[in-house]
């Protein structure tokens, strides 16, 4: 894989773009168009991303789960961006949780929900 195509610098390209449409012409622009719209909608299309994804892995569609998890986690990103989140707060969690087992993580998760209650 090159770097142009590896890990989080394509995603932290690809980031920058979708921040530098907000705002921008929504007939121009599909990002433009979703950030115009709202969050409800941008929250509707990953959710339709997942499923996609999904019904792709269900039918044991390999171009289709790369398909459409790219279109996924570029809709997620989207999301991101309207709720103020950076990508490296997500790395910074995925690494707070590497090898921590996933049992003891959604344990972890459960009691601070809890504590926020």
């Amino acid at each position: 894989m090159s770097d142009q195509a590896s890990g989080s610098s394509v995603l932290a390209r690809v980031f920058a773009v979708i921040e530098s449409r907000r705002g921008g012409d929504a007939k121009k622009s599909h990002v433009a168009k979703l950030f115009a719209k709202g969050r409800q909608k941008i929250a509707q299309k990953v959710g339709e991303e997942a499923v996609e994804t999904v019904i792709a892995a269900a039918a044991d569609d390999r171009r289709g789960v790369v398909s459409e998890s790219s279109d996924l986690l570029f809709h997620l990103m989207v999301l991101w961006a309207d709720c103020g989140v950076e990508p490296d707060e997500i790395y910074a969690e995925l690494a707070r949780r590497e090898g921590m087992s996933g049992l003891i993580e959604k344990k972890q998760r459960r009691k601070f929900k809890q504590d926020m209650e």
